[in-house]
This record gives structure tokens, sequence and C-alpha cells, in this order.
């Protein structure tokens, strides 16, 4: 009787050990496939994240290369004031920009588009309504300096500010630049590009800038 009674004890020690071996097993079997799906998984993320990885530097050529472009067209048409030091164009990691000395478009003072500033204007409306069609653009008014004393303007910042709107009403209402691509910021004159001690710098500083933003930038970056 002990012997039958330890017979059935051992099959059943030896049934459950297999039962749980065949779990273990089957258990193991489990995690091998969630581990090969898984490493698939990230394998398959991996490779989606280097793909639109490509297609960012592919979308940041493009959008260089067609400011290199409208660079080139703008250099062209801007010969004369190039030329006459009156404006410049630099590639900058905020996008294209062009600087023109105040004096090109208005008098001492004023905030009204003289008729020889309307014609660069125009040139540049051109290079932004057919080579750039989608790029953004910011209109920035920046003055010396010297406080304000007859011209009736309260301070440099409404001053600088009102050059910026009256260079960005001009765009929208004679040149035909869509109204959403543009934004205007006066900044008086704290954001100089040279020491306000002579004439020929306090000149440089009194400026307009129109930075030409890559086609999927919509604010200018802090300087």
């Amino acid at each position: 009787m002990r012997v039958k009674f330890a017979i059935i004890i051992f099959l059943a020690v030896f049934t459950l050990s297999g039962c749980a071996y065949i779990q273990k097993a089957k258990r193991s079997d489990e995690l091998e496939i969630e581990n090969q799906n898984l490493r698939a998984r990230i394998a398959q993320l991996q490779k989606e994240k280097t793909k639109e990885v490509e297609n960012v530097v592919k979308q940041k050529d493009r959008e260089l290369s067609e400011l290199e472009k409208a660079k080139l067209e703008l250099e062209d048409a801007l010969k004369k004031e190039i030329g006459n030091y009156k404006a410049k164009l630099e590639m900058t990691e905020r996008g294209l920009v062009i600087t023109f000395l105040s004096e090109v478009f208005f008098d001492s003072g004023k905030d009204v588009i003289r008729e020889d500033g309307k014609e660069s204007l125009q040139k540049v409306a051109g290079v932004l309504n057919q080579n750039i069609p989608n790029s953004n653009v910011a209109i920035e008014g920046h003055t010396d300096n010297q406080p304000i004393k007859y011209s009736g303007w309260k301070t440099n910042w409404e001053l600088s500010s009102g050059r910026a709107l009256a260079v960005l009403h001009y765009l929208i209402d004679k040149c035909n630049v869509r109204p959403t691509r543009l934004s205007a910021n006066g900044y008086g004159e704290f954001r100089p590009v040279a020491e306000n001690d002579t004439k020929e710098n306090m000149q440089k500083n009194r400026r307009v800038e129109i930075v030409i933003l890559p086609s999927k930038i919509s604010k200018v970056k802090a300087d």
C-alpha cells in the first residue's frame, strides 16, 4: 500500500513538473515572439526616423536653394542701390536679409516713402512674388540713438515702427504681396550695427531690414 501511494505521489509530482515545464517553455516561446516583434518595430521606427531626417534635410536644402536663387535675383535687381552703398544682401541663419539705409525710403524724421524708394520696393516685391511666393517676410525698422527733437514722434520706437509699417503697407497695397506673409517690427535704437559715434555709423544704424524667411519658418529668431 505504501509503495502504491508513493508511486501515485511520484506520478503526481512528475505530472505537475511536466506541466510546469511545458508552461515555462510556452511562455519562453511567447516572450521570444514578443521580443522579435519589438525588435522589428524598433527597426521600423528607426527606418522611419531616418527617412524623416532625410526629408527634413532635403526640405532645408530646397529652402536654402530658393533663398540663394532669390539672392542672385535681388543682387541683379538692386545693382544701383548696392553699388551706391545704400543697400546690401546677406544670407544669415535667420534667412536672407536685405538692408536698406533709411534715406533710400524716407526723408529725415518721416515715415512717408519717397518716390525713388518705391522703385526699390517694387524690385523686391517682384522677387518675393515670383521667385519665393511661400516665404514669410519680416520688416524691421531701426534708428540711431539721437533723441527725437523736431519730427513729432514720441521716441525712436514710434519712428522705427512707423517706417516698418509704411514699407509693409506699400508691399501690400501697391505690390500685391499677400498680407499673410508679412510682419513689421520697430526696434528703435536698440539693435545697432555700429557705434553711434560718427555720422557715418549713425547712418548705418538708420535702416530698414527686409528679412526673407525660409518657407517653413514663421517667425524671426531673436538675436
